[in-house]
């Protein structure tokens, strides 16, 4: 599906993640005359955080009312379960409890059911201890929020999908394009990269674990920063699958972007166990040893690192116990799912998320976008970005005819 990199287009995506993909097609499908192209800086689309992810298509229970995410994530669930079935893509309307273990997670628990029924969310309901076995019959809770629109899909097989819309309707995507220069002009962007130039009229930077860099490179404010954490998961032994039927959650403390230990149904039937939420030393360290200079100094440098640091020490220390001791991963799954063993387990993939941190040392939650001259940069687009895809196509692209002045 690739093709060589166009000189010249109306508009240049750089990306090709799930993202990018999203954004180019609804630009194409509003103004099909215009030249689209595609830039990705792998031999491949999808390989970064779209191709190792859990593939849950999240319902929206979580995120603050009136945010980006949960506007998005309740519309984008409901389009992407639809796109799914158009295409014949594999996925699964599976559900999900979050459970509480004891008392002092039931205001938070409370919180979680206010925001979800204030965004929306199809179905939730709040369960109590039989209901929870009911539904996971190994799984333990004094109460918990039954969520039947959350599901899992193959993320991939969607991100080459719109890739074959985006193609039929006349776009290109070039792939093994790395952006090495960004120059502004008067009437266009220069982008220099691993196949030569494209000269852009206009440039969507769709670019994940790159995207700071590549708007800090165009003159955009350096915040916020993409600092890398590696989430790695397990997978339960396939005679220990039936432990869990659906998706199992713990109560999230709200104050951080991260969900906990959970137990997911992935859609290749694989019962996954994860992630672990690990600071990393590459923006591509799906291995843990992976070290890149460049991007370790750069998150050192930032004053936001230390900021947080300082205020999450004793989730780190968590963190590290899980990355370093597999019994501990699975105990913490066992707080809700009490028959796990450590011997029910073994080492799955790890993935890469792209987390925005500002300059104060909060971590950005929320979809963030900013502008330079000619372009519009996606800052942050971490979960649920994949479920909110066609969504968050369409926002950017309704961004993009404002800021470029398209008239399509």
């Amino acid at each position: 599906m690739s093709e060589p990199a166009p000189s010249s287009a109306d508009i240049a995506i750089v990306g090709g993640g799930i993202v990018g993909l999203a954004v180019a097609r609804e630009l194409i499908g509003r103004n099909p005359h215009a030249s689209i192209c595609v830039l990705e800086r792998e031999s491949q689309i999808a390989t970064h955080q779209t191709g190792h992810n859990s593939g849950v298509i999240h319902a929206g229970v979580y995120y603050v009312p009136g945010s980006l995410k949960a506007r998005l994530c309740v519309e984008g669930a409901r389009e992407m379960y639809q796109y799914c079935e158009l295409k014949g893509i594999p996925h699964e309307r599976c559900g999900k409890v979050i459970l509480a273990t004891d008392a002092s997670e039931l205001e938070r628990l409370d919180e979680l059911e206010r925001r979800g029924h204030a965004n929306g969310v199809p179905g939730l309901v709040r369960i109590d201890a039989d209901g929870i076995q009911e539904i996971e019959p190994f799984a333990r809770g004094i109460a918990g929020l039954h969520s039947p629109g959350t599901g899992i899909a193959d993320f991939p097989a969607v991100a080459r999908a719109y890739a074959a819309d985006i193609a039929e309707a006349g776009g290109k995507i070039a792939t093994s394009c790395e952006i090495e220069g960004i120059t502004v002009g008067a009437r266009s962007v220069r982008l220099g990269h691993s196949q030569g130039v494209t000269e852009a009229g206009n440039v969507v930077f769709c670019a994940g674990a790159w995207a700071d860099r590549l708007a800090v490179a165009a003159g955009a404010d350096p915040d916020p920063r993409i600092v890398p954490f590696r989430g790695a998961y397990l997978r339960l032994v396939p005679e220990r699958r039936h432990l869990v039927r659906s998706l199992i959650y713990p109560v999230p403390d709200p104050s951080l972007p991260f969900l906990g230990v959970h137990l997911t149904k992935h859609i290749d039937g694989d019962v996954l166990i994860g992630p672990t939420a690990l600071m990393a030393g590459a923006r591509d360290a799906y291995r843990l040893g992976t070290v890149r200079r460049r991007d370790l100094l750069e998150t050192l440098a930032w004053p936001g690192t230390w900021r947080m640091l300082s205020r999450w020490w004793s989730t780190g220390v968590t963190e590290l116990r899980h990355a370093a001791l597999r019994s501990a991963f699975v105990r913490a799954a066992a707080r809700y799912v009490p028959e796990l063993q450590t011997a029910d387990v073994q080492p799955s993939f790890a993935g890469v998320r792209a987390q925005a941190l500002a300059r104060d040392g909060r971590l950005v939650d929320d979809f963030v976008f900013s502008h330079t001259e000619r372009a519009l940069h996606v800052r942050n687009a971490p979960s649920p970005a994949a479920t909110s895809s066609l969504a968050i196509g369409r926002h950017i692209a309704d961004e993009a005819t404002r800021a470029f002045g398209l008239s399509i």
